[in-house]
């Protein structure tokens, strides 16, 4: 399973670092970019302080169905130069639209069986993309159906739902100081602003609040699978029925138990403070297994073949 560096220029010239895996075997392959949630995150998903470790365990999975997996440094982060802060949302979707392009001109790539999968932000993103480019498989993991702002008061409401009993009820209060901090972030005109005494990525923020993805999916033609875990508490599970109605040839959905926004299971409540106890297991075995067999069908991938008698593939 051969890892390759692969840089991808983006619209505005900007280099994102990236990798690209390999099946074992001749191509050219069938191949998916890998786009990941919010935030300073490096190719693999890891923040400097939140490690998600998403890429390699997918792209071993997609590696032994004969399926390349590219994925790439965010703005400012990994090797990829500049300030994820100053990146808007729409610059994100521009990066992804470059990356697809990118993947579909290697020679050993097939230009008529590239997928993307998204996790959280870069579900919305694998949703716009899937909107404009003739792609053959989507995956959305844990993507919502809805105006950002309306997805972002649902997620404030559950995140505190979920804490211990005296913040709970403070729901009332938070909740309006909330919409005050939410209305401190439309009214800024910069990249990046102090709001509430934090340094934010103010124009990502503003333009992730007017983004409604129900737009994107009305417009999607390609087959559509979409995975919630039913204790997400950022995305709302119920929208993976608004998914299947939108889609207009209809989308696979999985509401699975116990899976929560990082992608690993929680039989017990799921909180924000159990993610980093969380993330020091693997990426849900289930949900691997599920995405790839799926892709491998739309795709028409076949097995990658193993590595010949004494030797190993690449690392």
């Amino acid at each position: 399973m051969p890892d390759i560096d692969m840089t991808v220029t983006a619209d505005d010239g900007t280099p994102l670092a990236g990798t690209l895996t390999l099946p074992a075997g001749p191509g050219p392959h069938p191949a998916v970019l890998l786009l990941h949630g919010s935030g300073p995150l490096d190719r693999d998903g890891n923040a400097p302080k939140l490690r998600m470790d998403l890429a390699r365990p997918v792209a071993e999975a997609l590696a032994a169905r004969g399926i390349a997996t590219l994925r790439y440094d965010r703005r400012g982060n990994g090797a990829t130069p500049g300030d994820w802060r100053t990146a808007g949302f729409t610059d994100n979707r521009r990066d992804a639209a470059a990356a697809v392009r990118a993947l579909a001109d290697r020679s050993d790539v097939r230009a008529d069986a590239v997928g993307v999968i998204g996790h959280s932000e870069g579900a919305l993103h694998a949703m716009s993309l899937a909107a404009r480019t003739d792609l053959r498989a989507v995956v959305l993991l844990a993507g919502f159906a809805d105006l950002g702002e309306d997805a972002f008061r649902w997620q404030g409401r559950s995140v505190v739902a979920s804490m211990p009993a005296p913040v709970r009820l403070l729901r009332r209060p938070l909740a309006g100081l909330g919409g005050l901090v939410l209305a401190r972030v439309k009214r800024t005109r910069t990249d990046v602003a102090r709001v509430a005494g934090s340094k934010v990525n103010a124009r990502w923020l503003r333009e992730l609040l007017a983004h409604d993805s129900r737009d994107d999916l009305a417009a999607i033609d390609a087959p559509v699978l979409a995975v919630t875990g039913d204790k997400d508490l950022q995305v709302d599970p119920d929208d993976l029925k608004e998914i299947a109605r939108l889609v207009p040839g209809g989308a696979e959905t999985h509401r699975v138990a116990d899976l929560t926004h990082v992608l690993r299971r929680d039989p017990g409540r799921p909180t924000l403070n159990g993610y980093r106890r969380l993330l020091r297991e693997p990426v849900d075995a289930g949900l691997l297994d599920l995405v790839a067999e799926w892709l491998a069908r739309r795709l028409d991938a076949a097995p990658a073949e193993p590595p010949a008698e004494g030797r190993t593939a690449a690392s």
